[in-house]
C-alpha cells in the first residue's frame, strides 16, 4: 500500500506511466450543489495532462464510515479517492469523465483494502 496518496505513480493498460497529483478537496455543495465530497487530481505522462475530480456521495461516506465504526476524516477520503483514481488510470475504465463519482460499494471495497493494509502495517511492528 502507497504512503504518499498526493503524489503517486500509476501505469495504465498500455504500458504508459502517469503521474497523479492531488489538488484539493472540498464540499461539493458549494461548488456544484451535489451532496458529496471532491478530491481533484492532475493527471500527466509524456506531455498528455488530464483533470478528474472523484467525487464521494456523503450520504455514501458516512454509511461506510458507520459500518466501519470509524469517523469520516480528509485524510480517508484523500485515501479512498487516491485509490478510485489507482483502480481508474491501471484500468482505463470511465476515464472519459471528468468527473467520477464513487458507488458506495466501491468506497466499501476502498475501506477494506485500506484496513487489510493497515493490519499488515500494525502486524508487522509487532
Amino acid at each position: 500500500m502507497r504512503d504518499d496518496f498526493r503524489r503517486f505513480p500509476i501505469e495504465d493498460p498500455f504500458g504508459r506511466m502517469w503521474d497523479a497529483e492531488f489538488r484539493w478537496q472540498q464540499n461539493a455543495i458549494s461548488i456544484r450543489h451535489a451532496d458529496a465530497v471532491d478530491c481533484k487530481y492532475y493527471l500527466s505522462s509524456a506531455g498528455e495532462r488530464r483533470e478528474l475530480v472523484v467525487s464521494l456521495p456523503h450520504t455514501a461516506l458516512l454509511a461506510v464510515a458507520r459500518e466501519a465504526g470509524r469517523e469520516l476524516s480528509d485524510a480517508w477520503v484523500l485515501k479512498l479517492a487516491g485509490l478510485h483514481v489507482e483502480r481508474m488510470v491501471s484500468t482505463w475504465e470511465d476515464m472519459e469523465r471528468t468527473i467520477a463519482v464513487v458507488s458506495r460499494p466501491e468506497l466499501a471495497a476502498y475501506n477494506k483494502t485500506l484496513a487489510e493494509a493497515a493490519t499488515r502495517v500494525g502486524d508487522a511492528l509487532h
